[in-house]
């Protein structure tokens, strides 16, 4: 399906469940996690703007405008996002409960930048190495990106392969939305709003996770209502990659719970 050039793949049977993903990547990344939840849940999976099958999709990389687009293409349902897709949709959660009734948030973070009372957060320096190589060498810098994202992974090679395989599978990213993508990371926090999220949320966080603090989805669940938070003790930044049966489980045991 797709609205305004936004693309979403629908896919399963059973009530619905919206997957977004994050920075540099498109839906196809969660194909392993889409094979663990497809019998039971019909899956809304997206291709955010500029990425995927939504690269002629020319919506800015801002929150509330994407939070927005998606809601208007999407049913009403419990969403699950991944890292920068954590971010959209916590957005959407925040701007209408009752469309977003539940949430599943996987190594995500409410701010990911360090700041001064957010030690959880990815040093300032490192995060800004990161955007000074993507203006200089895109490809080094993503590939860079994309090994701390498998690094710590129990079976890290097979997920660096993964990641390798399904960044470039729809197209290779435009280095415009890739920038976008970061000043998103860099300039957003949504801990302030966090006690307001009516959604009762699960917070996903892999203990060898080197992009993702996993003591930042712990603190981020201690400022929202309703909220938990479960480390997996094997996983590094993608753990729907290699261990998807587990975060399958947990998923669907959260929103079991609360019969969304």
């Amino acid at each position: 399906m797709s609205l305004h050039g936004l693309h979403v793949e629908v896919v399963g049977s059973g009530p619905p469940l919206v997957l977004v993903h994050g920075w540099a990547m498109h839906g196809g990344i969660f194909a392993p996690l889409v094979e663990a939840l497809r019998a039971q849940r019909t899956l809304y999976v997206v291709d955010l703007p500029g990425h995927g099958h939504s690269r002629d999709c020319r919506l800015p990389l801002q929150l509330p405008v994407l939070a927005a687009a998606l809601r208007a293409a999407l049913p009403p349902a419990p969403w699950c996002g991944w890292s920068l897709g954590g971010l959209v949709a916590l957005e959407a959660a925040l701007q209408a409960p009752r469309q977003v009734p539940a949430l599943v948030l996987v190594a995500a973070s409410p701010r990911f930048v360090q700041g001064p009372d957010w030690p959880q957060g990815m040093p300032a320096q490192v995060f800004a190495e990161f955007a000074a190589g993507l203006a200089t060498d895109w490809q080094a810098t993503l590939d860079r990106f994309l090994a701390l994202e498998a690094f710590g992974a129990a079976h890290m090679r097979e997920a660096l392969r993964l990641l390798r395989a399904a960044v470039m599978a729809r197209g290779a990213p435009d280095p415009r939305v890739l920038a976008e993508g970061l000043a998103l990371l860099e300039q957003t926090d949504l801990r302030p709003r966090l006690p307001g999220l009516a959604a009762p949320s699960l917070w996903l966080g892999g203990r060898r996770d080197r992009l993702v603090n996993p003591a930042a989805l712990q603190a981020a669940a201690a400022l929202a209502p309703r909220a938990r938070w479960r480390e997996l003790a094997h996983a590094g930044h993608a753990p729907f990659l290699t261990e998807p049966a587990t975060v399958a489980q947990a998923l669907l045991a959260h929103l079991a719970e609360y019969a969304a």
